[in-house]
């Protein structure tokens, strides 16, 4: 992938080959290169090491099309055709104390996963365009958790 980015200094390739379309090939991701996303994004680091992160991952069909229910149309229209749907959450509290740096943390650990993904020849579209009161009542997700953005993740098609 390469765009027609301007730098005003030199910076890692990667950085300029991120890019966010929206046309996906239905093709599937295998679990190697899937996990090694999600692996990387483990690696980020967090004060006293809480991970607050979380990725719920949609991959099959039924589980996609659960995922549909509260994606927008516009959305809806071009992300059917990404073979994985992942939604970022994080815990605003632990056992311990209140987790005041938990979307920082979430923000830095779907960095690492965007980067590792277009190293991977794979490209990412995040989106908020989805109802995020019903993908918590349709995912089960608890009140404790914060839902950030939905992200489609596969391999890029034709732009038309």
């Amino acid at each position: 992938m390469s765009h027609s980015r301007a730098t005003t200094s030199p910076i890692n390739q990667v950085f300029l080959d991120r890019w966010s379309p929206r046309s996906f090939l239905e093709k599937e991701i295998s679990d190697e290169v899937l996990f090694s996303l999600f692996e990387t994004s483990r690696q980020t680091p967090s004060t006293f090491n809480p991970q607050p992160w979380e990725f719920i991952l949609a991959r099959t069909q039924e589980d996609r099309e659960k995922f549909y229910s509260f994606i927008v149309e516009g959305n809806l229209a071009w992300c059917q055709k990404a073979p994985v749907l992942a939604l970022i959450i994080s815990e605003m509290n632990n056992e311990k104390d209140f987790n005041k740096s938990h979307s920082s943390y979430t923000g830095e650990a779907w960095v690492y996963l965007l980067l590792e993904a277009t190293k991977k020849g794979l490209i990412t579209y995040p989106m908020t365009g989805f109802d995020f009161e019903s993908a918590r009542r349709s995912l089960n997700i608890p009140e404790k958790y914060t839902i950030h953005a939905l992200v489609a993740i596969g391999y890029q098609n034709k732009k038309e």
